[in-house]
């Protein structure tokens, strides 16, 4: 393409015939530029025709993963819209060696300047995959991964309105659960659904498969089968648990940080783990499901209002709503439920499939006694209280007249009393 400079302001025009007007050329040099303005493939259907078969790819997982059970098995690289395509199926088995990426990282490396990152792995690994809830289980073989899927399949009925998938029922209904959780609230979740060594839990023994492990750790989510009918399963951790914010090398002031998060709270990426669950069990797996319930509400400091904890709480409301087989929701022996947390799982946002059930020693209410206090029993009613109890205070109120004791001393002492 013929590219007219102009001196002054050093812009191409474009298009500028070659026997321009002397006024039009006064301030002109003529120079010949060569602006690439296409790429033609060497076969027709090379270009963006890809993108579009790529798109309509997308949309057919998407629309799949809507009406059909999906899953999905990434045993070796997968780029752009084939990592797309994954997700899009919402269920993920990876190995272990097979990144799931967006851009390699030779080319992110050369957009960046430098050499940042050393490998796909660094950046679709499953440090990243199974810590982010993209990935659902990590195998080390393809052959695990296989094994892994029929495991799954196992849980799935035939078609989309089959039956559940039975199985004959090896571990009797009518017998006794045997663990039970402690008085201290402070056991693995696990125990109670599967059980610990001899003692049996809430469902047959060696069905559970817990997926999503290493994301949300608050939360623990699987499918087991109860008298040999596959269930899905969502528990409270009621354990103190870490989770681990990776650092990004492109950002030299980033560094990997360890967050500590509290048992029996939903916290933004729990709740979002939540409601994915719900999710997934409901559409193509068919599955009824329990909850186990063990929570004292959601995490509402400023960081995770800002991380969007009220989004994803709302989520699992949303995925209760559109549930179609049975709910039951349990609360254990010497758990509790209260405020925000027991409304999202209330059976009356769902009536028709919902109910809810809760051992004798299990608790429930609006707020925990420290908040309930605060608001029944204000500053006023808590010093008057103060004068009626305290001895140290009735006798420097009787010593105030004096000038022996100070209204400061006093004030300091209501001060140290207070809770």
């Amino acid at each position: 393409v013929r590219v007219r400079v102009n001196k002054a302001q050093r812009a191409f025009q474009i298009g500028v015939p070659d026997g321009g007007s002397e006024d039009e050329g006064a301030d002109l040099l003529d120079e010949v530029h060569h602006k690439l303005i296409a790429i033609i493939g060497a076969e027709e259907g090379l270009g963006v025709e890809c993108l579009q078969g790529s798109g309509m790819i997308a949309a057919e997982t998407a629309i799949a993963n809507r009406e059909i059970f999906t899953i999905a098995l990434s045993t070796s690289r997968n780029i752009g819209i084939g990592s797309y395509v994954l997700r899009l199926g919402q269920r993920i088995v990876q190995h272990a060696a097979a990144p799931i990426i967006l851009t390699g990282h030779v080319a992110l490396n050369k957009l960046l300047g430098n050499n940042v990152y050393e490998s796909n792995l660094q950046l679709g690994g499953p440090e990243v995959m199974a810590n982010n809830g993209i990935s659902h289980a990590i195998v080390d073989s393809d052959l695990a991964g296989v094994t892994n899927i029929v495991k799954w399949l196992s849980y799935v009925p035939r078609t989309t309105h089959a039956p559940p998938a039975a199985l004959p029922a090896f571990d009797p209904v009518d017998r006794k659960v045997q663990f039970c959780p402690p008085e201290d609230g402070v056991y693995d979740p696990r125990h109670l659904i599967c059980g610990d060594g001899d003692k049996l839990g809430l469902f047959d023994a060696g069905s559970f498969t817990e997926t999503l492990a290493d994301w949300a750790r608050t939360v623990v989510v699987g499918r087991a089968r109860l008298g040999g009918i596959p269930v899905g399963v969502i528990a409270t951790e009621n354990r103190l648990v870490t989770k681990t914010v990776l650092a990004d090398p492109a950002n030299m002031e980033s560094r990997e940080e360890t967050v500590t998060q509290a048992g029996q709270v939903w916290f933004p990426d729990s709740a979002y783990k939540t409601a994915q669950a719900i999710h997934d069990f409901n559409h193509g797996e068919c599955l009824p499901l329990v909850i186990l319930a063990n929570w004292r509400g959601f995490s509402g400091g400023r960081k995770d209002m800002f991380e969007e904890v009220l989004k994803f709480g709302s989520y699992i409301v949303e995925n209760l709503t559109q549930y179609n087989q049975p709910v039951f929701v349990y609360i254990p022996p010497h758990a509790e439920v209260r405020g925000g947390a027991w409304v999202v799982i209330d059976p009356m946002i769902n009536p028709r499939i919902m109910e809810m059930y809760a051992d004798s020693s299990a608790r429930g209410g609006v707020l925990e006694p420290a908040g309930i206090a605060e608001i029944k029993f204000r500053r006023a009613e808590l010093v008057k209280t103060m004068h009626r109890l305290d001895p140290q205070l009735q006798w420097m109120k009787m010593n105030a007249a004096p000038g022996v004791v100070t209204k400061e001393d006093i004030s300091q002492h209501e001060a140290e009393l207070m809770p």
